[in-house]
């Protein structure tokens, strides 16, 4: 299977090349190559480097700051930035508070949040998990109470990315215990410098910081900030989750990701010859690249939905599903074609003799640890599939 693309979206790619070239600097794409997290300066300059062409919010209508693309030029423009190592965009203000005001917020919202996402004034965080309310979201525990024109917010949220960076979150918050538990539930726009709210950092497992926990003690945020009604919370939480998932499959990141285990598999040899000749190691690599390909094209059509304002339901259960699998499979080919050299600490300490290992040795371990959170996040696999078969053999 394989896309082709017309003369037009070559043209197209080719200006995404240009681009890149000129203003990805080395310093940027090698923190990529090399796994290295990166700052929030890091993250910050390069979408503002972005928003100088309307190139950061993707799916965003022209009238709100978009760049009018189709789906099959923002299909490209992540394939080439992946391919380049370049940042991947934060996705919390871009790619899913934007598309839920643009859809659900009030006309004064869009006009306060909209603008300050493009040009970097707000860095928003997701409050969505808890302690014991993660795959099984609806069960969340943090209230907001109505105080007059404010909620008071009593709870905790957690493995809230990046929220050491963010000004503003994004949660859900019960605002009713009558009824199924998903009709109790509100969502609401906080600013994180309300006094009662604290940021814990939780340490990976391979050295980094990028999660939190969020403590709310009886932090009040002005009714003003309620995105839709009351208690309905929960379709919007839902219309949310499809955008993260389809962002979270990461098509152009496996598409580099396996482009460099191929490279890889002809350098290393194993009994006298290349890798890449071992037939087992082969059939694995042509197995991921057929799924691959498969979700090249699932992911347009995805895309395409996208585009026209649809929220893609189980596709975009589906899609996050493949991608994680087939990522995580990506890494540890990887892992396991540089053996020993993948191993988690410096390579000079795993004998007196110093050695030449792999350019990629450096981030092979960090990455494939951080990726086991892929099945995880922003609903478990597992829970994935029972969305799926709900839809496809209910009554």
């Amino acid at each position: 299977m394989d896309l082709s693309f017309t003369p037009e979206e070559e043209a197209f790619r080719a200006e995404v090349k240009a681009f890149l070239a000129e203003n990805l600097s080395e310093e940027l794409a090698a923190k990529g190559r090399n796994g290295e997290e990166l700052t929030k300066a890091d993250m910050e300059g390069w979408h503002a480097t972005l928003q100088t062409r309307n190139w950061l919010a993707a799916t965003w209508p022209v009238e709100y700051g978009g760049p009018g693309w189709s789906a099959v030029e923002r299909h490209i423009f992540e394939e080439e930035c992946a391919m380049a190592f370049a940042p991947r965009i934060v996705a919390f203000g871009v790619s899913m508070l934007g598309p839920v005001l643009l859809k659900f917020g009030s006309d004064a919202q869009k006009a306060e949040f909209l603008p300050r996402i493009l040009d970097g004034t707000h860095w928003w965080c997701q409050g969505y998990s808890e302690p014991g309310a993660g795959s099984d979201l609806a069960s969340l525990k943090t209230r907001a109470d109505r105080d007059g024109d404010h909620y008071v917010i009593n709870g905790q949220k957690t493995w809230t990315t990046l929220g050491q960076h963010a000004d503003k979150i994004f949660c859900l918050v019960r605002t009713s215990s009558e009824g199924k538990p998903q009709e109790g539930i509100s969502f609401v726009l906080v600013d994180m410098n309300t006094p009662g709210i604290e940021v814990r950092p939780i340490k990976l497992l391979e050295g980094g910081h990028e999660v939190n926990e969020v403590f709310f003690t009886d932090a009040r945020v002005p009714v003003a900030n309620l995105v839709g009604e009351e208690n309905k919370g929960w379709t919007i939480a839902k219309y949310l989750l499809t955008h993260e998932r389809t962002n979270i499959a990461g098509v152009g990141f496996s598409l580099r990701d396996l482009d460099r285990l191929k490279r890889l598999s002809k350098q290393l040899h194993r009994m006298g010859k290349p890798l890449a000749e071992d037939p087992v190691f082969a059939a694995e690599i042509a197995e991921v690249e057929i799924d691959l390909e498969a979700m090249r094209v699932m992911n347009l059509a995805m895309l395409s939905a996208a585009k026209e304002g649809a929220a893609p339901g189980m596709q975009s259960s589906m899609l996050k599903i493949k991608g994680t699998v087939i990522r995580q499979r990506i890494h540890g080919l990887t892992k396991s074609a540089l053996g020993a050299a993948a191993a988690p600490f410096p390579a000079t300490e795993l004998s007196d003799n110093a050695r030449t290992v792999p350019e990629e040795a450096t981030a092979s371990a960090a990455t494939y640890f951080n990726n086991r959170k892929l099945s995880i996040f922003g609903g478990s696999n597992e829970i994935q599939r029972n969305i799926i078969a709900k839809d496809m053999f209910r009554s």
